[in-house]
């Protein structure tokens, strides 16, 4: 075995928008990336524009610095634990992490999902604390919650005697004391250079490579992404595909185009050595988990398993009466295509067909996995609809029904604390830890199914007032805990189609909170609005006044229309029933019954609940 001293391999883990992406543009700066008059945007590694909105990496990306001859591969990876399967696999690829924790913020629950797994792997972590500027910043306390992290998780003695390195991304600066501000980011690069190991590996054995992660191309279709193990790997040469967990995977392959990465570009090179990462491409049914090996060795590489997703819906081609107006791709065809193919890069994903050749069953991590599909897709001029997300459930050996369960951490304000345990009370959750933290909020953590999250972010927004922080993650398969009632509130329902009126909408905002304002065009089975009561009421949004001969002293009075609520996409899909479809398109975002006729409605609706007595009594 030898080592690749000119080499360091290390992933940047950390909570959703604790800096790690801002972190990441300062090192590519201060390494001289960029050329010194050249215009760069803020957080070039949030590559695609709902990453850049969102604050979150979903994707992880692959860069490339340089120091003092020495060649350092980042990888950034995601915080959410919706996006979890990326970080599994790119773990593989490096030999130690870079532990991203706000010094206002401290440990939050998605860095303990990801340290836990960097652990597991015996990665060094050298610890970052950020965002030390900030006013209210307690670095002290957060390096004494780090530690008791690591301890949590079960970290050796070499683990928890790790570095500490006190940062401002933002001012691209870092020191190893928390009170002399630093001046450049030097300091952390030392620090990687002299605590992360360089890779390590034979040259001289077979080739050997792990592939965690796809990336996609319209022009050279899949591009596998991985570390050199063992061997050297060239162009043209001849090589074959293994799996370790699929041992009648054996496929002959010629390596057509390798790449390097350097800086955010990547580089064509006609071979690379032991420790590098490089790009494949040219193999067109490459997958995650597949290992490229030497003829002459038949050995996989050994690869922990994706995550099984815990959430589906359907994904369903639009019938509503105003199908086809705003979209540009509106066909089963334009959204098997599309769905299929988005399975090319996200291992997390499953799609199924259905017996209806317009519907699709998708599967994710979670729901926010499942709204960035969506959001995608529209931007790309999709339109479709999608039902109320559901979780998977599996049956034990004894054939008892078990559900996913996940671990909610909550962060409010202590005046809500009360308003917060009942609500998640209601929905099958479990108080197991509660206690203070700075700043006047308490911290709490619930076991809870996954089906009381689908559409609690919205409550819990509201019950809070904006300032509750919720985290989730999965933590296994339970026993089914029984029903839920989701939504206490009914659905106002348009009774007929044509365009809301000032007039229609005013006498229907007395029975609710509308969605709706004049000029949109409505159809039969539309939901236009919600109820505070749990019933359905249809109303005539379209309804105009009649006119008559004589005039009223009131008559030429304004009618005064409450401002409606605008759902975004995921307060809509937090907000549709079990019997509510939300219709997407590129320009609009509808939610409507399923079964838009009011009398097949009702009729669906009482046989509905004599099915439900009928359970109930057996």
């Amino acid at each position: 075995m030898s080592k690749r001293e000119d080499i360091r391999n290390v992933a940047i883990i950390a909570h959703v928008d604790h800096g790690k992406t801002t972190l990441v543009d300062a090192l590519l700066r201060q390494s001289g990336i960029f050329r010194e008059n050249e215009a760069v945007q803020e957080r070039v590694m949030d590559s695609n524009d709902i990453e850049r909105e969102r604050g979150i990496t979903i994707l992880s990306k692959n860069t490339a610095v340089r120091y003092k001859d020495v060649k350092i591969n980042i990888v950034d990876t995601p915080g959410h634990a919706d996006f979890g399967g990326e970080v599994e696999r790119i773990l593989k690829m490096v030999n130690g992490v870079v532990l991203l924790v706000d010094a206002f913020e401290g440990v939050m629950p998605q860095t303990r999902f990801v340290l836990s797994k960097a652990l597991q792997l015996g990665h060094p972590v050298v610890v970052c604390i950020n965002k030390i500027d900030r006013p209210g910043a307690r670095p002290s306390e957060v390096v004494d919650e780090v530690l008791e992290l690591l301890m949590d998780l079960g970290a050796t003695d070499e683990q928890l005697d790790c570095p500490f390195i006190y940062t401002s991304a933002k001012e691209g600066v870092a020191s190893t004391d928390p009170e002399k501000p630093g001046e450049d980011m030097k300091p952390l690069f030392d620090t990687i250079l002299d605590y992360i190991p360089a890779p390590e590996g034979d040259p001289d054995a077979p080739l050997q490579i792990l592939v965690s992660t796809i990336d996609y191309n319209e022009y050279v279709g899949r591009i596998g992404v991985g570390k050199v193990d063992n061997g050297v790997i060239r162009v043209n040469a001849e090589a074959q595909i293994l799996n370790h967990h699929e041992s009648e995977r054996h496929q002959r392959v010629k390596i057509s185009k390798l790449y390097e990465f350097e800086g955010l570009s990547k580089k064509e090179v006609s071979e690379a050595q032991i420790g590098s990462i490089v790009a494949i491409s040219g193999i067109s049914d490459l997958k995650i988990g597949d290992t490229i090996c030497g003829l002459d060795n038949g050995t996989p590489i050994q690869f922990q398993k994706i995550s099984e997703p815990t959430i589906s819906m359907n994904f369903l081609v639009n019938d509503s009466p105003l199908a086809g107006q705003e979209g540009k791709y509106v066909t089963s065809r334009h959204l098997k295509e599309r769905l299929f193919r988005e399975l090319n890069t996200d291992v997390s994903l499953r799609v199924e067909e259905t017996d209806s050749t317009d519907t699709f069953k998708v599967s994710g991590r979670g729901e926010l996995h499942l709204s960035v599909l969506i959001e995608e897709m529209r931007r790309e001029g999709y339109e479709f609809a999608v039902s109320k997300a559901e979780v998977i459930y599996k049956q034990d050996e004894n054939g008892k029904l078990l559900e996913p369960m996940e671990i909610a951490y909550v962060d409010v304000p202590d005046e809500y604390s009360g308003t917060v345990i009942q609500s998640l009370s209601e929905r099958k959750g479990e108080l197991q830890n509660m206690g203070s933290i700075a700043g006047g909020y308490t911290r709490m953590e619930f076991l809870i199914p996954s089906r009381g999250l689908i559409g609690f972010r919205g409550p819990f927004m509201t019950d809070t007032k904006g300032n509750g922080i919720l985290n989730t993650v999965f933590d296994s398969y339970g026993p089914f805990k029984g029903e839920i009632s989701y939504r206490k509130s009914g659905s106002l329902i348009a009774f007929e189609a044509g365009e809301a009126v000032t007039y229609g909408l005013y006498n229907a905002q007395d029975r609710g909170s509308l969605f709706i304002g004049p000029g949109t065009k409505v159809y039969s089975g539309m939901v236009v609005g919600s109820n505070p009561k749990s019933l359905d009421i249809e109303v005539n949004v379209c309804k105009t006044k009649h006119l008559t001969n004589t005039r009223s002293s009131s008559a030429d009075e304004a009618l005064r229309l409450v401002p409606p609520i605008v759902l975004s996409l995921e307060q809509a899909l937090d907000f549709i029933n079990n019997d509510e479809l939300l219709e997407v398109t590129p320009e609009s975002l509808r939610i409507r019954k399923q079964i838009l006729d009011p009398t097949m409605r009702k009729r669906a609706n009482i046989s509905a609940k004599a099915k439900m007595e009928a359970a109930a009594q057996k």
